[in-house]
């Protein structure tokens, strides 16, 4: 069970490694943090392109350099979206990679720059999902 003080560090981590997005398009910069289950946590941030298609999310930035270093057993994920005051959820593709590598239960907190955050699951986000369930 992760606490709330681990989370909102989680997420103070988060909102530091969006201020290294990759954003010259949208303006609109996202920093991921992964905590690992051997305690370290793995940053990534949202890389533009010109080409939107090949952006990089920072959900999936983030998962990737994990796995790259080894890692494939993850406690929790926060997500900041500091240039929206309302939080704003991943999307469909970080969506799919998150359930791909993570528990259902796995706790999901995202914000913007204002007060409000929520509190989720990969479950939550990603219901019915097939691999889940299949593993039931």
């Amino acid at each position: 069970m992760i606490e709330k003080n681990q989370m909102d560090s989680l997420f103070t981590q988060a909102r530091q490694a969006a201020e290294k997005a990759y954003a010259p398009y949208s303006k609109f910069r996202v920093g991921a943090a992964l905590l690992c289950e051997d305690g370290t946590v793995v940053t990534g941030v949202n890389v533009e392109n010109r080409s939107f298609g090949l952006t990089v999310c920072a959900e999936r930035n983030t998962l990737c350099t994990a796995i790259a270093q080894g890692k494939l057993s993850f406690l929790a994920l926060a997500i900041s979206t500091p240039d929206s005051i309302e939080p704003v959820g991943p999307c469909g593709a970080c969506r799919q990679v998150m359930g791909e590598f993570m528990a259902a239960d796995t706790p999901v907190l995202f914000g913007g720059s204002g007060q409000n955050r929520v509190n989720s699951t990969v479950g939550e986000l990603l219901p019915l999902d097939s691999l889940h369930e299949l593993k039931k």
